[in-house]
């Protein structure tokens, strides 16, 4: 018989901002490689890890690579369930608005372009999280 493969879902929980700490980029490599592994993967951003997904990020003055720009790609990945603590982006007086625009491409609809970010409240994260089989914190 045939070993079938089983699939868990992930969500990995940013909580960083993304520069000073490695967290934020270790996040996203490992998100990337669970992705390739067909796992079902979500990510969450709450706290200062609203910030990763800020646009127009500018990292010249603190000499680190700027690495948002591969936010973008996770719809390549098939990760689509992206969802963003909307009391941290009021906390921190920031708008939907203020984040990138990450999308993924609907194959059933003509590949019409989605958007993956879900804006959430802190209490439905919570019922979110609970479904999750691993909850993994960056």
């Amino acid at each position: 018989m045939g070993e079938e493969a089983i699939i868990k879902k992930f969500m990995y929980v940013n909580r960083k901002s993304p520069y000073g700490t490695i967290y934020a980029l270790e996040s996203l490599e490992v998100v990337l490689i669970s992705a390739a592994f067909d796992q079902d993967v979500s990510l969450t951003f709450t706290d200062d890890g609203v910030y990763q997904l800020m646009k127009n990020q500018k990292t010249e003055g603190i000499g680190m690579k700027n690495f948002s720009s591969t936010y973008s790609a996770l719809g390549d990945y098939e990760i689509k369930k992206i969802y963003i603590d909307k009391e941290s982006l009021e906390e921190r007086g920031l708008s939907i608005s203020d984040l990138q625009e990450l999308v993924w491409e609907d194959e059933d609809e003509d590949y019409a372009e989605k958007s993956s970010i879900n804006l959430v409240s802190r209490d439905e994260l919570s019922e979110i999280m609970n479904q999750q089989d691993i909850v993994m914190s960056f």
